[in-house]
């Protein structure tokens, strides 16, 4: 137990030997594996063992699934989850400079190590109740060496499968001594613990090459806030240098003109979308990039980005994700003829891309994201006799335009049980509510910001710059 989580935390559960969920209907979103109205999944420790039918399992553990939906664990591929005891401070954000008055040029400034951990295990938590099982955590607020030590050990408490991507904060006082270097004592103290199989390293960094090549030194992948409206510019630069790689990950990619795309189609990069925040603070064009990806043969990763405006979820992700292709198609066909015709992206494409895409996204494709058997057992059961999800006409259907966190009944994230029967395990609440209260009235109060339940526009008293 760390110095954060001893009065909030139980022990993680371990896994049983050997586990088999029965009578489940069963969305492996693996093409050869296939999908079964009624089928079973075996577990052995960590791993995946078989999905069929009538699966032998002698003396396993049974966990009937009787009118459950099962699938992989979602994956969220970019959340700012330090901001976790922010949510919905800002819920009318209009543009990308409200959302950051509302985070690093206020409150950013006067986060202690422990209101990282609070922050980061909040949404940890909250990502486990929502089943989602993987997460890259995009942590730009890392002043000192101990905030992001209290980051990661946040992580890890909580169980979840993360990526954690350390970055420089954007304003206020913060120890430059450590930055970049703060990486190498960070992999050194949590990355190359062979107890540690959940979370990794990464490094935030925008179009830095002196950076990239550090954070390649280390063996690291580099995730970037990209805004393609603005930053095209600079790829062709990066890409003729070879300087455009796998280990790139672009967040956001709005606006991105098409050479851009094959640019970084020809590179690799790996790419991840967010529908609401791109519409919510109206990023450059507002709309988010899936149909441009997918029609320069690239397959991104869905991403909820915060919680400061709106939910924690990839169940609305996938539901606005799926109205806004739908309605950026009927536009073009409008504004181009009735012979432009826009591939759309059924729900059975939106689970895709927040499962098996969203893992190929993280560079974890081989380990996560489909039920195939010899990948880590990170899956979610849905309890589709819930009267908001029965009778159940169509399983994808119910998953991407009905399905909500309430009906996610059971999460396991590598063979351990973090959700049963609607409730996460291990949580003292009581304990952690009064921890993210405390978190926050230190955090209003440095900031001079009085809180409003009622307020239609965020005004911190204090100077927001």
């Amino acid at each position: 137990m760390t110095e954060y989580n001893r009065t909030i935390m139980q022990a993680s559960a371990v896994p049983t030997t050997r586990t088999v969920i029965r009578g489940a209907t069963v969305l492996s979103m693996d093409g050869d594996i296939g999908n079964l109205v009624r089928g079973d999944i075996l577990v052995e420790g960590s791993t995946l063992k078989a999905v069929g039918n009538d699966i032998e399992a002698g003396d396993a553990v049974v966990i009937d699934a009787t009118g459950m939906i099962a699938m992989p664990g979602m994956v969220d591929t970019h959340r700012h989850s330090w901001e976790g005891q922010l949510r919905r401070i800002n819920p009318n954000a209009e543009t990308l400079e409200d959302y950051c008055n509302a985070t690093h040029f206020s409150f950013a400034k006067y986060y202690r190590p422990s209101d990282m951990y609070i922050g980061n295990l909040l949404t940890a938590l909250g990502c486990i109740d929502a089943g989602i099982t993987t997460v890259i955590d995009n942590s730009h607020n890392s002043r000192t060496g101990a905030h992001s030590d209290a980051a990661v050990e946040a992580l890890l408490d909580a169980g979840i499968r993360a990526v954690h991507a350390s970055g420089a904060p954007i304003s206020g006082e913060w120890d430059k001594a450590h930055w970049p270097g703060n990486l190498e004592r960070l992999q050194e103290k949590y990355f190359k613990n062979e107890d540690n199989k959940l979370v990794s390293l990464a490094v935030m960094a925008q179009l830095e090459p002196e950076l990239w090549a550090y954070a390649r030194r280390l063996g690291l992948p580099i995730i970037t806030e990209f805004f393609g409206g603005a930053m095209a510019a600079e790829l062709e630069g990066l890409h003729s240098k070879g300087l455009l790689r796998p280990d790139n990950i672009f967040n956001h990619c709005t606006a991105l003109p098409d050479a851009g795309w094959e640019i970084l189609r020809e590179a690799g990069v790996r790419v991840n979308v967010c529908p609401r925040s791109d519409a919510h603070y109206g990023i450059e064009d507002g709309m988010f990039a899936m149909q441009s990806a997918q029609r320069h043969g690239i397959s991104p990763g869905l991403s909820v980005d915060n919680e400061t405006s709106y939910s924690g979820d990839m169940f609305m992700e996938m539901r606005v994700a799926f109205y806004l292709q739908r309605v950026m198609g009927m536009h073009q066909q409008r504004c181009c003829g009735k012979d432009h015709h826009t591939v759309t992206l059924p729900a059975h494409s939106l689970l895709k891309a927040a499962t098996i895409d969203g893992a190929a996204c993280a560079g974890l494709q081989e380990n996560i994201g489909s039920l195939t058997p010899g990948k880590q057992a990170d899956l979610i059961l849905l309890n589709a006799q819930d009267i908001n999800l029965y009778p159940s006409g169509n399983a994808f259907g119910t998953v991407v335009h009905a399905a909500e966190r309430s009906n996610v009944d059971t999460v396991m994230i590598g063979g351990r049980i973090l959700k049963r029967g609607g409730k996460v395990l291990g949580v003292d609440s009581e304990r952690l509510r009064a921890a993210i209260d405390e978190s926050r009235d230190h955090l209003f109060a440095q900031a001079g910001y009085r809180p409003d339940m009622f307020a239609q526009t965020f005004m911190p008293l204090a100077s927001s710059k």
